[in-house]
């Protein structure tokens, strides 16, 4: 859900508010995402995990997903803001190490879930902002390739 989504049908929803006092590790969590404390916001997702989701018999199977995409998430929402971050401004942020932000950033930009790249030497993540139109055009020629591959194949077989 994007930010201002999350302020119009969570933060401000009528139906939320009502219940959400019975989920007190809930209303931090989602607060800290908006207000983008994210120090908190890896606190409350801990307590979360701890109290909702690993007693859960449903939602326990699921625990590394759903904490892994948050944290996503969180890194996701600081990037977008600025073009580059320093890895210590980055790490204070979320609270945690200079270490631990390299490794968990480089296991999601391995896996193309972060669009950004970190400079070690410099000790930076900057941010690579994907063109939309260019990934169109890359997808277009990709499956127009697979197309004409597969009409060849079948005129082999047809001849």
């Amino acid at each position: 859900m994007e930010r201002k989504d999350l302020k119009t049908k969570i933060i401000e929803a009528p139906e939320v508010l009502q219940v959400i006092a019975e989920r007190p590790h809930l209303h931090p969590l989602v607060n800290s995402l908006y207000s983008t404390d994210y120090a908190h916001y890896f606190v409350s997702l801990a307590a979360v995990e701890q109290t909702y989701i690993i007693p859960s018999r449903i939602l326990s199977p699921h625990t590394r997903w759903y904490v892994r995409e948050m944290r996503i998430k969180g890194y996701k929402q600081i990037l977008e803001s600025y073009r580059s971050v320093g890895v210590a401004n980055m790490a204070a942020a979320f609270g945690v190490s200079e270490e631990y932000i390299d490794a968990e950033l480089s296991r999601f930009i391995a896996a193309g879930r972060l669009s950004c790249s970190i400079d070690r030497v410099a000790g930076i993540v900057e941010t690579n902002r994907p063109d939309t139109k260019n990934a169109m055009y890359a997808s277009l020629v990709k499956n127009g390739d697979a197309l004409l591959n597969s009409i060849q194949k079948l005129s082999r077989v047809v001849a």
